[in-house]
C-alpha cells in the first residue's frame, strides 16, 4: 500500500461529498476526474481492491488479454495522452493495461481522491433528506448527494453450484479471482470449466505448461483468429495523426469500432465472391467477421447459417480428430448473437496429447466435483487443480451486490429478481441521482466498452451539472414514470424480436454470463442508444416545461422538494 493510499484511507473521516463513485477501473477514473476537475466537486471513490485498474486488476489468468484493438481501448478525451502513450501490441495483455491505467491516475492526480480497500455493501436513500447513505464493508458510512456505480458489468464472478466443490482436496482458481503472484501448472493434472471467451484464453496457455488438461464443454463457441502481433511504427504514426477523425468514427459507430457492415445481402452474392471476402476478414483476424460481415447476418436466418457455416468449415479443418471437431461446433445458436471470441491456438490447443475436450452434450454433463477431480458423465477424471473460468453474473450482478435501496426502502436486487429495467443503463426510475455506468440496457459488452464508458460518463456530467445550475425548485430533466418505462423495455424488445426475422435468440437465464441481465436480450442495437444519447442533452435540457414528479428518478441537487 503506498502512501497516498494510506493518506487517502485516513480522508474516510469525512461523512459528506458531492458525490460518491464506486469502482475505480475505466469508468470510475474518468467520472472521478469529470465531476473533480470539471465541476469542481467534492467527489471520494470507493474501490474494493489495493489498486487502481478494476476488472484488470482482478482478472490476471493466463492469457488475459483485450480483444479490442489496442489504439481504441483505451480513453479518447484527451488528445496529448493519446500521443504519449505506445502499445507494445495489437491487443495488450492485463498487465499492460494495468500500466496504463495506473500511468491514468498518475497523470491526473486521481489517487489522493480514491480509497482503496473499501468495498460497499449498502447505498440507502433517504426521502426526507435527499441524499444517499453509504456503508462500507470496512465501517465506513458517508452521505453523498449522487452516487455513481462505475462497477463493470463484468465484475461479479459467477459460481456454479456445483455439488462437493468443497470437497476437492486439491487447488480451486476462478479466473476473475486469481492469485496475483500467478499459478504453476508444472507436472499438474488441470481441469478447466468453461469455454468462453475467458476459457478461450486461458486453455492454450495452460496446456503449454500442465502435464495433462481436461476441458469441460457446456456450449461450444464460434472462434475467430485475433492475429495478435506488434503494431507497425508507421501504422501507430498514422493513428495519432488522425486522432479527430478515429475519435468522431467510433464514437459515431455501431459499436464503437472502425467497422462497418457490407451493404448488401449475403445471398447476392457468388459462392465465391463470399468465399473471398470471408477469407480476407480471416486473414485480418479480429472483430471484422463479426461486426463487418454482410448486413443481413442479424437479420435473416438463411444469411447467418450461410456465414455460420464458413467457421463451421474452419474449426473441422483445424481439430484433427473429426469427432472432437465435432464437439467443438455450435449447433444451438445463431452466430453473432454472443460476444465474439478472439483465439490465439484455441483449436489447434485440442490437437495436443495431452489435452481431452469433455461435452456435456455428448460425454455427459458435470456432475460433482469430487475429492480427487470431476465426474461428468458417470466418469471420473482425476485433478489436481480447477480452473473455473464460467464467467460473471453479467450487468447486473455487481450492481445487485452493492444493497441498494431507493425511495420508500424498495431494494434493487428485489426489483430486478424478473430482470432489469432501467433507462438506456444509465439511471433507474425510483433511485434519484444514482448513475450506472454502462449498465443493463446499454450497448455495454456488446460495445468497444471504453467508448460507452466515455460518452456515459460525460452524460452523467453533463446532467449533474446542468442541475447544480438550476435553483432550488426549478424544472429539472425527468425518467419515464414506472408504467410507460416498463412498456417502452417491452417494446424494445419486442422490436429487436420482431427485427431479427427467424433469427432464434435463446434467453440464456442458466449462461455463463448471465445473457438475461441485459433485460432478457442477447442482441442489443447499440447503434440506436448511442445515437439517441449523443442528442440527449441539447434536445431534453432545453425543454421548459419538464418537471420531476417525486416517482421519477431524479431529486433535487439542492433539498428542493
Amino acid at each position: 500500500m503506498t502512501n497516498v493510499q494510506g493518506e487517502s484511507r485516513r480522508a474516510s473521516v469525512k461523512t459528506d461529498f458531492d458525490a460518491v463513485i464506486i469502482g475505480a477501473g475505466f469508468s470510475g477514473m474518468y467520472m472521478l476526474h469529470s465531476l473533480r476537475d470539471k465541476l469542481d466537486l467534492n467527489v471520494t471513490v470507493f474501490e474494493a481492491g489495493d489498486g487502481v485498474g478494476g476488472t484488470w486488476y482482478w482478472n490476471r489468468y493466463p492469457g488475459a488479454r483485450c480483444d479490442s484493438d489496442s489504439y481504441i481501448y483505451c480513453y479518447t478525451f484527451d488528445k496529448n495522452l493519446l500521443q504519449e502513450w505506445n502499445w507494445s501490441e495489437r491487443y495488450p495483455e492485463q498487465d499492460e493495461i494495468l500500466r496504463y491505467l495506473e500511468h491514468c491516475a498518475e497523470r491526473f492526480d486521481l489517487k489522493p481522491d480514491i480509497q482503496f480497500g473499501k468495498r460497499v455493501v449498502e447505498v440507502v436513500f433517504d426521502d426526507n433528506t435527499e441524499l444517499w447513505t453509504l456503508r462500507t464493508e470496512q465501517g465506513d458510512v458517508v452521505r453523498a448527494r449522487f452516487v455513481i456505480a462505475a462497477v463493470g458489468a463484468l465484475s461479479a464472478a459467477n459460481i456454479p453450484p456445483f455439488k462437493g466443490l468443497e470437497s476437492f482436496k486439491g487447488k480451486c482458481y476462478h479466473t476473475s479471482q486469481w492469485p496475483h503472484d500467478g499459478v504453476d501448472f508444472t507436472a499438474k493434472r488441470v481441469g478447466v470449466i468453461g469455454t468462453g471467451a475467458t476459457g478461450v484464453q486461458a486453455i492454450p496457455e495452460i496446456a503449454q505448461q500442465a502435464k495433462h488438461l481436461t476441458v469441460f464443454q457446456r456450449t461450444p463457441t464460434f472462434c475467430v483468429p485475433a492475429r495478435n502481433g506488434r503494431v507497425d511504427p508507421e501504422v501507430t504514426t498514422a493513428r495519432k495523426a488522425d486522432y479527430d477523425g478515429i475519435r468522431q468514427r467510433i464514437k459515431n459507430s455501431f459499436f464503437g469500432f472502425e467497422l462497418n457492415f457490407i451493404l448488401k445481402s449475403v445471398l447476392d452474392t457468388t459462392p465465391e465472391e463470399r468465399e473471398q471476402e470471408f477469407d480476407r476478414m480471416w486473414d485480418v483476424g479480429g472483430f471484422p467477421f463479426w461486426l463487418a460481415n454482410y448486413q443481413d447476418m442479424f437479420f435473416s436466418k438463411e444469411a447467418n447459417d450461410v456465414i455460420a457455416d464458413y467457421l463451421k468449415r474452419k474449426i473441422r479443418a483445424t481439430v484433427n480428430d473429426p469427432v472432437v471437431a465435432e464437439k467443438l461446433t455450435p449447433k444451438t445458436y445463431p452466430y453473432g448473437t454472443k460476444r465474439q471470441p478472439l483465439d490465439t491456438n484455441y483449436l489447434e490447443t485440442f490437437n495436443k496429447k495431452n489435452v481431452v475436450l469433455v461435452d456435456a452434450s455428448t460425454d455427459g454433463p458435470i456432475e460433482e466435483i469430487t475429492p480427487n477431480g470431476i465426474r461428468a458423465g458417470g466418469k471420473e477424471y482425476p485433478l489436481d487443480i480447477i480452473v473455473v473460468a464460467t464467467g460473471f453474473d453479467a450487468l447486473t450482478g455487481s450492481l445487485k451486490q452493492l444493497g441498494i435501496k431507493g425511495r420508500g426502502g424498495r431494494a434493487l436486487a428485489q426489483e430486478w429478481e424478473e430482470g432489469p429495467q432501467t433507462y438506456l443503463g444509465l439511471a433507474i426510475a425510483g433511485y434519484p441521482n444514482l448513475f450506472t455506468i454502462t449498465g443493463p440496457q446499454s450497448p455495454s459488452v456488446l460495445s468497444n466498452v471504453p467508448v460507452s464508458i466515455e460518452q456515459h460518463v460525460e452524460w452523467i456530467t453533463e446532467c449533474i451539472a446542468h442541475m447544480r445550475c438550476r435553483r432550488q425548485g426549478a424544472p429539472l430533466p425527468a425518467l419515464p414514470r414506472p408504467g410507460r418505462r416498463r412498456r417502452v423495455s417491452q417494446e424494445v424488445r419486442r422490436g429487436r424480436r420482431e427485427g431479427l426475422r427467424g433469427l432464434r435468440v435463446r434467453e440464456r437465464r442458466s449462461g455463463r454470463n448471465r445473457a438475461h441481465n441485459c433485460g432478457r436480450m442477447n442482441l442489443t442495437s447499440p447503434d440506436r442508444e448511442l445515437r439517441s444519447f449523443s442528442r440527449l442533452p441539447a434536445r431534453r435540457f432545453r425543454r421548459k416545461s419538464m418537471t420531476l414528479p417525486k416517482s421519477h428518478g431524479f431529486a433535487h441537487p439542492r433539498g428542493g422538494k
